[in-house]
């Protein structure tokens, strides 16, 4: 009769011990990224805290911004140049500015806001400069800017179309450049 040989004993009381004279045996199934016992498990992964919440994705409130906004200053700047009866050149840049700075504070990084904002500079500075003789006309005419604005709008333009020159369409460049640059120093 065959002696039987008692299975080895385990290294010092652990079961998973490579015994002396044995080949390593893969209990994972060969996975290299599986934690074998008794090895020393790696230290956690520092903790990310969560980016803080940006403005990015509310586009539509950086859009009704930026109306609400060219809207506003449009007002004020026609106000201005009625009052004054002078085109401003300085104040189409700030109408640019606040209108970019706006947009970009509240709606975020969103690409589509500065380009959104320059448009929205051009027809304030515009709108605002029509307000402006309008308001001339009425104060000379004795008639209301409603009126001159709704039944003379034709003589209205043809009067801005007569007294725009280079400053003009400079300041209305640079005062969209002022809104681009500003929704993008906002969202940053």
């Amino acid at each position: 009769m065959a002696q039987s040989t008692p299975p080895p004993q385990p290294a010092e009381g652990n079961p998973y011990a490579q015994q002396p004279g044995a080949a390593p045996q893969p209990t994972d199934g060969g996975n290299p990224y599986a934690q074998h016992p008794g090895a020393v498990p790696p230290p956690p992964a520092p903790f990310a805290p969560a980016p803080p919440a940006q403005a990015g994705s509310n586009v539509a409130l950086g859009l009704v911004v930026a109306v609400v906004a060219a809207l506003v200053t449009a007002g004020i700047y026609g106000a201005i140049v009625g009052a004054t009866e002078y085109e401003i050149g300085y104040a189409a840049v700030g109408v640019g500015f606040l209108i970019g700075f706006a947009a970009g504070k509240l709606g975020g990084s969103h690409p589509v806001l500065p380009v959104v904002s320059a448009a929205l500079s051009l027809g304030a500075v515009y709108a605002g400069q029509l307000l402006g003789i309008a308001m001339i006309g009425a104060d000379d005419s004795g008639m209301s800017v409603t009126t001159i604005l709704t039944d003379y709008f034709d003589l209205v333009t043809k009067s801005w179309s007569e007294e725009a020159d280079v400053m003009t369409f400079l300041f209305l460049g640079i005062g969209a450049f002022a809104a681009f640059s500003g929704a993008k120093k906002a969202a940053a």
